[in-house]
């Protein structure tokens, strides 16, 4: 096996693990193709064991990028969201427990841009690579001890996160996701109400190139109306369609052969408490590149 066929056999995993850190599928192709370049430019030999050494400068790529990332971030046109990408296929890993599920859904990757460089890492690679904290320490050139409490205040911070967690299966979300277009499409307020939390809070994240909400609209009235208005303009002119993306059913919208629109939701003891919808075309691509390619295999 020749170098480059040894590096096509780690790259679905050094993707997993990009994504995992930088919220951001086009970022992580970047990064794993940066770690390429790299591993091409070493020694026949000099690599003793290629999966933990392409793990480490992924990671530290990643730590590099993320930095640069929260500065911009920061003056970003309205809510920042993670990129969706279609886990259908299992690109980024199994998806059969709620655990793995939850670990890339939008709301756990939004909560990961508040912690730092090196705690994100320490919680992407303990959780979803199942590294001891002795291996994390040589990832981020640090003593054991200080990863085990980078990990610790990591998963603190995380914790804190004020969200309720509730376990749902597949079918569940698909069929809540099916009411709810539904309703939203044929502007059934008291239907679409019946299905949101009191809390529901909806994030647009246009990313100043299209129209949408420049903070979060929270509370069912609110959300209700607004999620009325916006399908009310969007269905007319859109063909829809369901698609798995981030470990959980999502709706996505085309117009003229283009993805323009993407929706997911989050589900409560009381009803659907987030929705996070995307229409940055610059978000877009990745997804609609393997949606086309499922469409092509089917």
């Amino acid at each position: 096996m020749d170098t480059a066929e040894e590096f096509e056999t780690h790259r679905p995993r050094l993707f997993s693990l990009a994504y995992r850190m930088l919220g951001s599928a086009a970022e992580a192709e970047d990064a794993v193709q940066d770690a390429y370049l790299r591993w091409h430019g070493t020694e026949p030999g000099q690599v003793v064991a290629p999966g933990p050494w392409l793990a480490k400068v992924v990671t530290n790529l990643c730590l590099n990028r993320l930095t640069c990332a929260r500065a911009q971030r920061e003056e970003y046109a309205g809510p920042w969201l993670p990129e969706p990408v279609g886990t259908g296929a299992g690109a980024l890993g199994p998806m059969e427990t709620a655990e793995q599920r939850d670990a890339v859904s939008f709301a756990v990757l939004t909560m990961m841009e508040r912690l730092s460089p090196p705690e994100r890492a320490c919680v992407v690679l303990r959780d979803a690579f199942e590294y001891s904290h002795r291996d994390i320490a040589g990832v981020l050139d640090c003593s054991e001890a200080n990863a085990r409490q980078l990990y610790r205040r990591a998963k603190q911070h995380l914790a804190d996160d004020g969200r309720p967690r509730f376990a749902t299966t597949r079918e569940q979300d698909g069929e809540l996701l099916a009411r709810f277009l539904a309703a939203a499409a044929e502007g059934a307020m008291a239907q679409l109400e019946q299905l949101l939390s009191d809390q529901v809070v909806v994030w647009s994240d246009g990313g100043g190139k299209v129209s949408a909400a420049l903070r979060p609209v929270a509370g069912r009235d609110n959300a209700a109306r607004f999620l009325v208005g916006l399908f009310s303009r969007w269905v007319n002119g859109a063909q829809i369609g369901f698609a798995e993306a981030n470990g959980v059913p999502a709706v996505v919208g085309w117009e003229d052969g283009e993805l323009t629109a993407f929706g997911a939701l989050e589900l409560g003891e009381d009803g659907v408490t987030g929705i996070r919808i995307i229409r940055n075309p610059d978000k877009m691509t990745f997804l609609a590149t393997q949606l086309r390619e499922l469409s092509q295999n089917a």
